[in-house]
């Protein structure tokens, strides 16, 4: 046996310390590499709170991120990923965010969230490399971790939300002061597990020391409180390593505007954090660096928590009544599979606001359905009419378009498809130039005048009586027997000026019953005619005092063929109620809606396959909807004529019970932006169950509820994102309005007093 030398002696331990220091040395190295790769692409995640939180639901989500778990190799070279739940309390209150690292693929983590908990909401941005704070700020920081083995468990099992002491202990901060609580997280198994099952320590260092000096085998307790702690102990250890586990670290920084007041908050969270003992509980260190710290996002090892343990501490608050939380508005739901995207042939409505963002859209053979769209103002719902309205210009289908407000005509001008520029008629209440002309009188004789009295009776319903019904359709119908095409100007000197008018009366003398009004009417004394008519005529007056009324409803013959515009045309009808008034508003509406209804029908001579797909888009719809006919058969024969309606509206308290029932039937494809408590509770027999009254109630803005007629059958409910507008063109309105100058044709009859033809420069 050789000398000993010690010498050699001292030369191996020297070698062997530098090995251990170079070793440890290039594993920090490697760890502070991994730990700049996960900062690069990193994002976060703000969460918003669903209406309801269940505790389970925390457990879900953790139990989703066992996934993470990288294979054996990457986790003995430190390559497996960490994420962390940071809860940001300010003045404002208290926000929630995931830091993800740039390593986990997008949407992973999102998609986690909403299926853990139903109705919360995500939105997602590049994570901010500084947290900034005031100069003059004091800031305090420090990390919790266990102060008995991590074996043993913290408590799980909580009567009410054991984050309400730490929201309480962030009141009363002011606008510079903040509180920030960190709780990173990574999934562990294996040799990691068994060692804090055993006791042993997780670090190298540690190890080693364990290696060197193990500890004595315990001999058994004789005192049987201690034994039955044991036991309990034991029981405990085992209930937590049934599941997977997670090596976690808490966090927190105080910034404040004095040390006293940073101190007291500091104390308050970690005493919020003493209600987690039992078995285990937390103990509170120095942290060097806090902000730094923060920011970096840099874990490298910490306490072990099962999956209760850590739903336990990182969850989303259960208070639904607290405040100074942001809740979430309507949940995202899913589009059903068979849902249309986007083609030549279907109506784009928006994208999908869950799962992979998609395009979704309305067939046009379904939107003959009808479309029942209910929105307040603001919601987005002029925003959805428009970008309909463009796609039917886009691809040569028949539109007409009321606007009793005038924004919504406004942006269209802005925006018409080139391609589609030749096909408008405009008539706008606002233009100084030429109006196209509508006479309500011409057409089939019996309808063009039920139709015209209809809408004066139901338009002036409070003042309307059954003489004053009869004197205008005896009127209009002696009209049109003198005259293919009359003008409404001729109906006051014909009720107020005998002698003017016998050629109108000559030519209903073989008429019995028009005969056996006109000799009535004339046997009344002045007084007694001047009574009769007097509530007729205050109406018509007030129509025809209005110039741009003249010209475009009695300037004589038609100057617009309501054939071609649904056969391709676009037609824009702009009548804001502020310049026309209420009145002349819903009286022009109606009448261009009974215009296209008289249109519309006369289709069934055409064979059906050759009539071509045309809509008519009204806002406000409950204002001209005023023809003689019920809503149900409207929208029932509309179909077969190939003539969708999109009715749209802000709340269901405009409109009548008849109309309510026959739009809730009949109108099948339903879109509701956000809308109040109490239409949302009706509203949400349409989209139940997958979205109840409070998602409809909760819609934010562009954010719509979607019920859709997919080849003739109703799917369910879902939500969508809404396009916005294409950018406007610059000079495309004054383009479209020359335009529709030269677009508005010539009368029949060259010698009737209907304008001809306008110079377009005029238009401009």
């Amino acid at each position: 046996m050789p000398p000993f030398d010690p010498w050699t002696a001292v030369h191996a331990i020297l070698v062997f310390t530098a090995s251990a220091g170079a070793l440890t040395l290039l594993r920090f190295w490697w760890w502070r590499r991994f730990q700049a790769a996960l900062r690069r692409n990193a994002r976060l995640i703000t969460v918003l709170t669903p209406p309801a939180v269940a505790p389970a639901d925390a457990q879900a989500f953790w139990s989703n991120l066992v996934g993470l778990l990288r294979p054996r190799w990457a986790r003995f070279l430190g390559r497996q990923p960490h994420v962390a739940m940071e809860f940001s309390f300010g003045h404002d209150g208290l926000q929630i965010r995931l830091w993800v690292p740039g390593s986990l693929p997008p949407g992973l983590v999102e998609r986690a969230v909403e299926a853990a908990w139903p109705g919360a909401r995500t939105t997602t941005a590049p994570a901010t490399p500084h947290l900034s704070v005031p100069r003059h700020a004091v800031v305090v920081g420090g990390t919790l971790r266990l102060g008995r083995p991590q074996a043993l468990p913290i408590r799980t099992d909580f009567p009410a939300d054991p984050l309400r002491a730490l929201l309480g202990a962030a009141t009363g901060l002011g606008s510079d002061e903040h509180i920030y609580v960190q709780v990173l997280a990574k999934p562990v198994t294996g040799r990691r597990v068994g060692r804090a099952k055993r006791g042993q320590s997780s670090s190298l260092t540690g190890r080693i020391l364990d290696g060197l000096t193990p500890g004595a085998s315990p001999k058994p307790a004789r005192d049987p409180r201690v034994r039955l702690e044991t036991n309990a102990q034991d029981r405990a250890i085992v209930d937590k390593h049934r599941g997977n586990m997670f090596d976690t670290a808490i966090r927190y920084v105080v910034v404040a505007t004095e040390r006293r007041l940073a101190r007291g908050c500091a104390h308050a969270i970690a005493s919020a954090f003493a209600g987690f003992a039992g078995h285990n509980y937390y103990r509170r260190r120095r942290l060097r660096a806090p902000l730094k710290a923060l920011n970096l996002r840099r874990f490298r090892g910490g306490d072990l928590l099962s999956i209760p343990e850590l739903a336990a501490i990182a969850h989303l608050p259960l208070d639904e009544a607290l405040p100074g939380i942001r809740r979430a508005g309507a949940r995202a739901v899913s589009p059903p599979p068979e849902t249309p995207t986007i083609g030549p042939s279907i109506k784009p409505l928006g994208i999908s606001d869950v799962g992979h963002a998609r395009p979704v859209g309305l067939r046009v053979s379904d939107s003959r359905h009808h479309v029942h769209l209910l929105g307040s103002t603001g919601s987005g719902k002029s925003t959805l009419l428009a970008n309909l309205i463009l796609a039917d210009a886009e691809h040569g289908r028949g539109a007409v378009v009321i606007d009793p407000k005038g924004d919504l005509i406004t942006d269209l001008l802005m925006r018409v498809p080139e391609r589609a520029i030749d096909r408008v008629v405009l008539f706008d209440s606002d233009s100084p130039g030429p109006v196209p002309c509508l006479n309500p009188l011409e057409g089939p004789k019996d309808i063009a005048v039920e139709n015209l009295v209809s809408v004066f009776a139901r338009v002036f319903s409070a003042t309307w009586g059954p003489r004053t019904e009869d004197i205008l359709r005896a009127a209009c119908l002696t009209l049109r027997a003198a005259d293919e095409s009359p003008a409404l100007t001729a109906l006051p000197g014909l009720l107020t000026n005998p002698a003017g008018s016998s050629r109108h009366r000559a030519a209903v003398r073989h008429d019995p019953v028009l005969r056996g009004f006109w000799e009535w009417y004339e046997q009344l004394s002045d007084g007694s005619r001047a009574h009769a008519i007097a509530p007729l005529l205050n109406k018509l007056r007030a129509l025809l005092l209005r110039p741009f009324v003249v010209r475009a409803l009695a300037a004589g013959p038609s100057t617009v063929d309501m054939r071609q515009v649904l056969d391709g045309g676009l037609c824009l009808v702009r009548i804001p109620k502020g310049n026309l008034g209420d009145d002349t508003a819903r009286l022009i509406g109606s009448l261009v809606v009974g215009r296209v209804w008289q249109t519309v029908t006369a289709r069934s001579a055409t064979p059906q396959r050759e009539r071509r797909d045309a809509a008519l888009y009204v806002d406000e719809a409950h204002n001209f909807l005023n023809l003689p006919y019920t809503i149900d058969d409207m929208l029932a024969e509309a179909r077969a004529y190939r003539l969708s309606m999109v009715l749209a509206h802000q709340n269901l308290a405009q409109l009548s019970r008849e109309l309510r029932e026959g739009v809730s039937a009949n109108a099948r494809t339903k879109i509701y932006f956000s809308s109040s408590p109490e239409d949302a509770r009706e509203l949400a027999r349409h989209t139940a169950p997958r979205l109840t009254d409070y998602d409809l109630a909760h819609l934010e803005a562009f954010h719509a509820a979607i019920r859709l007629v997919v080849d003739g059958e109703e799917k369910p409910a879902f939500t969508a994102i809404t396009n916005r507008m294409p950018p406007a063109v610059r000079g495309r309105a004054k383009q479209v309005r020359l335009a529709a100058a030269r677009n508005i044709r010539t009368p029949p009859n060259p010698g009737s007093t209907a304008q001809r033809a306008p110079d377009p420069r005029r238009a401009a």
